[in-house]
């Protein structure tokens, strides 16, 4: 290389070129920033662009989140409608079966093998029958019907074998299911 050429050319240089570099070399500095501006520039409209669509999806995730609130209310409120009719029936139907006449049986007992079953209830007991076998257990006819504070007078003489029972179970007409009936003691 000829430095010869290097130094006359740096030699020629004068002052007024300076000024003319630098503004060179500060336009390509600004060149630099503006790039990098423009891509930061676009890099922000992007994540705006993409903002914008999330705010959206939100929106529309919100409006779908009001209406099935909307719908799940509605159905709470015809439920608890339900659940209160319910109730309403519930409570009228137990109002009546309470305020219907009952069948209330109970035995007594008179004296030596003699004892009476009395329906101290206000309604009528039709076929009453004994559930099971008492063998101790005299003069209990078929088809036996009591109305209200009606007595029935039936024997009962238990022995070794076969000693009064301490609790009978009877069915009638419209009870299915065999109630007991504590048998009192005599007391000989």
């Amino acid at each position: 290389m000829n430095w010869g050429y290097a130094r006359s050319w740096t030699a020629s240089l004068g002052w007024g070129d300076w000024p003319a570099w630098l503004a060179c070399l500060a336009a390509v500095v600004a060149l630099v920033i503006s790039i990098r501006a423009q891509r930061d520039g676009r890099r922000s409209a992007n994540a705006a662009e993409k903002s914008v669509a999330a705010a959206e999806a939100s929106v529309e995730e919100a409006r779908l989140s009001r209406l099935a609130s909307e719908r799940s209310a509605t159905v709470a409120e015809e439920t608890l409608a339900d659940q209160r009719r319910e109730a309403a029936e519930r409570r009228a139907a137990e109002e009546e079966e309470a305020s219907r006449p009952r069948v209330d049986l109970r035995i007594e007992y008179s004296g030596g093998g003699t004892f009476l079953l009395f329906n101290q209830g206000a309604a009528r007991a039709e076929n009453i029958r004994a559930v099971g076998k008492y063998p101790a257990m005299r003069s209990w006819p078929a088809g036996l019907s009591l109305g209200e504070n009606e007595p029935h007078t039936f024997m009962m003489a238990g022995d070794y074998e076969d000693p009064v029972p301490a609790v009978i179970k009877v069915v009638w007409d419209g009870q299915d299911e065999p109630v007991s009936l504590r048998v009192p003691q005599n007391n000989a």
